[in-house]
């Protein structure tokens, strides 16, 4: 993972080699997200806000999107914190599973579609 004590442009670089090197659910998502495909929205991958970055953003929705591998259980308080710091910005947040993402694409975006409404 990254510090938050990293400069901008520390981060910036690896949010460009986690772009390069997505995971499986990531491309899954981004295939369904990019090319404004979902309800014409202009969505972000591995952007950077308040220091972090996150997988997926929606800047006319103020929306992020997490997609949650198994090294999330290890950074539980971590991503907590991000979190919280995130949304004090107004910032909402929806998660998914890697699991559910590669085996229930179908209702990951239909939560998807229904957090949005």
């Amino acid at each position: 993972m990254y510090s938050i004590n990293m400069t901008k442009q520390e981060k910036i670089y690896i949010a460009r080699e986690f772009r390069k090197n997505q995971t499986n659910p990531e491309e899954i998502i981004w295939n369904e997200l990019r090319n404004r495909k979902f309800f014409n929205l202009k969505f972000r991958r591995q952007y950077l806000i308040k220091g972090y970055i996150v997988d997926f953003y929606c800047p006319k929705l103020k929306l992020v999107i997490e997609i949650d591998g198994l090294i999330h259980l290890q950074q539980i308080k971590e991503d907590q914190q991000r979190q919280k710091d995130i949304e004090e910005k107004g910032i909402r947040f929806i998660r998914f599973k890697n699991k559910d993402v590669q085996y229930n694409l179908k209702e990951v975006l239909n939560k998807l579609r229904a957090f949005i409404k």
